[in-house]
């Protein structure tokens, strides 16, 4: 059938919508999953944005069209369209239109949500307005239908929270509950290796490939290769990472480079060096004092802020003075406690000024906008439109640079003095604490499964925005509804995953900053154990053709593991309840705004041919 030349803007508006779906999964999702390592200062945001990017595109490339299928196919099946793919064009659009519209609000004002049900429970609205609400696959439909989906809603995040856990505890009956853990984390180092190995390599061959139909193998091969890249990979580890580690933690050899784990067993031969010469391992505690935010903002008297003033990063901020109504003016202020707002302003001004003092682009930037504030009066003064386009360039510079430098620790542990600060404190002063030489042990470890935990969000989510748009495309350049079923094309698996990670490095800070050690007490220790506890549970969920959240795997892994201190006090409750909120708040409202659009694009009136 000949391409549908007159839908031309249908397929346009839905690449579009596709392209922003993917970007909010990158800035949400992805940003949660990355929130972990980050969290636990194992690697740093930028790291993590590299790495992210690698290993998210990589998974969506080689394994990612599997959960697709049941996103194009699952919910609404292709016969209710009655071979009509101008009509289906449009229910995936509108699908897309309205998961990503609120999934985008959401990630605007920090709030957490589930793209992937977000996007699920547009599909169910788009069917309801399109053919139907008996026509929609409520049920199980051989782990394809809503009701299959839905379940993992519950199931999902309490699998993780076991696997997480489980994992965890025996990090620590292992390793942390010994007399000397130092030596029991570096000499088991290899058997972690082999659990996050086999790990990843389940998640490329287990799972399988359509391309490389690895997934057609048989039980022993796929058995084989999995238990030999996990040992192969425990006996690297034994041979090189060991050598190493024993240097720089046990021996504390400051001359120790990386490119030395090449040396292997010799390091163990190496001599000792002296006390002045000793290595330090990086500190790995929450809360440092760099991280610390002001708790009072700069001084203000009759509400009158100098805009000009700029705040030294080393000095504390005077506390703010406000003048009562039986004061005068020459009468000396009295002290009166700042709201929460004026409190969060102070710190994000110091945060500022901090970055004013860069020399790169970024630091241009923020002077040039602190430099050139907006007159009084409308945008359209003259005086303002030029400011304004003085103000443009830097604009869009702090937009895409702005996350590159965002102090994720500070903005996770709160502002201290405020409410949400005090009870971060207390949700971390139950948790115990481990030396840094045995967290510098594991932060290697949760090298490898963050970036399992990345590969196994590329093979799982992409499904979220290539499904739709995959629909969308086929039936446009085929003019046939049917072509829904052709296998997803590898350029748009490609295009989508770059979108995902452009998401993730330009505005992942705002979700990432409110999760990870936002919920609990994060190290490398407690880091890898959610994010292999989380890895497990996308991955047998994928297998099974189920798309599942990887926010909620990774929130369900991060509690499992914050309860391992013995307290339900170690888990910040507060944030967990409004994640469940937002989760839940989702499927009626996503599913909605889709509906709505679709109800009256389908039914609107129009002129009589």
């Amino acid at each position: 059938m000949p391409r549908l030349g007159q839908y031309d803007y249908v397929f346009a508006i839905g690449t579009f919508f596709a392209l922003l779906d993917a970007y909010n999964n990158g800035a949400n999702d992805v940003a949660n999953a990355w929130a972990t390592s980050v969290s636990s200062r194992s690697i740093t945001y930028r790291q993590a944005m590299v790495l992210g990017t690698i290993f998210e595109m990589v998974g969506a490339i080689t394994v990612g069209a599997r959960t697709a299928d049941t996103i194009k196919n699952g919910i609404i099946p292709n016969a209710a369209f009655r071979g009509d793919a101008g009509v289906q064009m449009l229910a995936f659009t509108c699908a897309l239109a309205g998961a990503s519209t609120w999934v985008m609000w959401c990630t605007r004002h920090s709030a957490h949500v589930s793209s992937t049900y977000s996007l699920i429970s547009a599909i169910a609205g788009v069917g309801i307005a399109t053919v139907g609400a008996s026509k929609v696959q409520w049920g199980w439909n051989n782990g394809k239908g809503l009701g299959a989906i839905f379940a993992g809603l519950g199931m999902a995040p309490a699998i993780a929270a076991g696997f997480g856990a489980a994992i965890f505890m025996l990090i620590k009956v292992t390793v942390h509950m010994r007399r000397n853990p130092v030596k029991w984390a570096v000499y088991t180092s290899p058997f972690f290796f082999l659990i996050a190995g086999t790990i990843c390599t389940l998640s490329i061959v287990y799972k399988g490939s359509p391309k490389l139909g690895l997934n057609k193998k048989p039980a022993w091969y796929v058995a084989s290769v999995v238990m030999g890249t996990g040992c192969g990979l425990a006996i690297l580890a034994a041979i090189f990472f060991v050598p190493y580690v024993y240097s720089k933690v046990i021996k504390r050899d400051a001359s120790v480079k990386w490119y030395h784990a090449f040396l292997g067993p010799a390091l163990f031969s190496r001599p000792a060096p002296q006390i002045e010469e000793q290595s330090v391992v990086p500190n790995y505690a929450v809360v440092q004092d760099d991280d610390l935010p002001s708790a009072t903002p700069a001084t203000l008297v009759n509400g009158d802020r100098d805009s000009d003033e700029k705040i030294d990063r080393d000095l504390p901020m005077p506390e703010l003075h406000l003048v009562s109504p039986q004061q005068t003016p020459n009468m000396a202020p009295t002290p009166y406690p700042a709201t929460f707002k004026e409190l969060n302003d102070a710190a994000e001004e110091r945060f500022h000024a901090k970055l004013r003092q860069n020399r790169g682009p970024l630091g241009w930037a923020m002077r040039t906008l602190h430099e050139n504030p907006m007159g009084p009066g409308a945008i359209y003064e003259t005086k303002n439109m030029k400011i304004f386009a003085k103000r443009l360039p830097a604009m869009i510079t702090v937009g895409a640079l702005y996350g590159l430098h965002y102090d994720i620790h500070a903005a996770q542990s709160g502002i201290h003095g405020t409410p949400e600060g005090k009870r971060m404190e207390r949700v971390y002063s139950y948790a115990e604490k481990y030396p840094n030489e045995v967290e510098h042990t594991y932060s290697f470890v949760q090298i490898l499964t963050a970036c399992t935990a990345s590969f196994a969000h590329g093979a799982n989510d992409i499904g979220n925005s290539v499904g739709p748009w995959a629909v969308i495309y086929s039936a446009w350049n085929t003019g046939d509804a049917a072509a829904s079923k052709l296998p997803v094309p590898l350029w748009q698996l490609a295009v989508l995953s770059a979108a995902i990670s452009v998401g993730l490095i330009t505005y992942g800070y705002n979700i990432m900053k409110v999760m990870g050690n936002k919920i609990t007490y994060h190290s490398p220790s407690r880091g890898t154990s959610m994010e292999m506890g989380a890895a497990v549970t996308v991955l047998v969920f994928s297998q099974y053709s189920l798309p599942v959240s990887t926010s909620m795997c990774i929130t369900g892994a991060t509690v499992g593991v914050g309860l391992c201190n013995g307290t339900l006090k170690a888990v910040n409750w507060q944030r967990v309840g409004l994640l469940m909120i937002s989760w839940i708040a989702t499927i009626p409202i996503a599913g909605t705004i889709a509906g709505v659009l679709m109800g009256l694009f389908l039914n609107a009136p129009h002129f009589g041919s």
